[in-house]
């Protein structure tokens, strides 16, 4: 097979048969998996506060964000750890930590998240598998969208020590380093994405 080449799959993560394609499809493809980046996720489709919220909507945010990206990880690594190399990147959210009461389940599907990368990455460790944990901040997306002129403003207010918004492409800066190998006596390390904004500043 091309190993320089592209190849495309349709996958709902949230979906245990797809999952096992996606994988099934990669084998046959590639032969070998040397970088999994989980990056799939979905914001709430309606902003309701946390007293408000329904159950449908949590489901389906834990199901994407959370379950989906755990138990591909745990298939991908079964695999790596056969292989005897790997490395697996997380993209998870400054929500992890940052309590929006209109998110809730956003909020909780990504903190979530971060304790399944400290987990792959304490149980993979001694297989050569490394597993990272990016954490993107306030970044121009489709997701963001409909508030993008609010954050902006809060922004240009002193939101962020680097006043700018962050883009797609200082994400995937990130994913290159792991994947070029650059931060391989680092497993479990998070990298915050974010301008800044986990520091704390009085």
């Amino acid at each position: 097979s091309d190993l320089t080449g592209a190849a495309i799959f349709q996958c709902d993560i949230g979906s245990r048969d797809d999952r096992a394609a996606l994988l099934a499809f990669t084998r046959q493809t590639f032969g070998r998996l040397d970088l999994l980046v989980n990056n799939a996720g979905i914001a709430q489709r309606e902003r309701n506060d946390i007293l408000a919220a329904s159950e449908d909507s949590f489901d389906e945010l834990i199901n994407t964000n959370l379950k989906g990206p755990h138990f591909l990880t745990q298939a991908a690594a079964n695999w790596m750890v056969e292989q005897g190399s790997g490395r697996i990147a997380f993209v998870t959210s400054i929500s992890s930590y940052t309590a929006s009461v209109n998110r809730a389940e956003y909020c909780i599907s990504k903190a979530g998240l971060s304790m399944s990368v400290a987990l792959f990455a304490a149980r993979l460790a001694r297989s050569n598998v490394q597993v990272f944990e990016i954490r993107p901040g306030i970044i121009r997306t489709d997701m963001i969208a409909v508030v993008e002129s609010v954050y902006e403003e809060r922004i240009a207010n002193g939101l962020l020590p680097q006043p700018r918004m962050g883009e797609s492409a200082d994400v995937a800066k990130a994913v290159r380093a792991i994947a070029d190998g650059l931060l391989d006596y680092s497993t479990g390390q998070v990298i915050n994405v974010d301008g800044g904004f986990h520091l704390r500043t009085l």
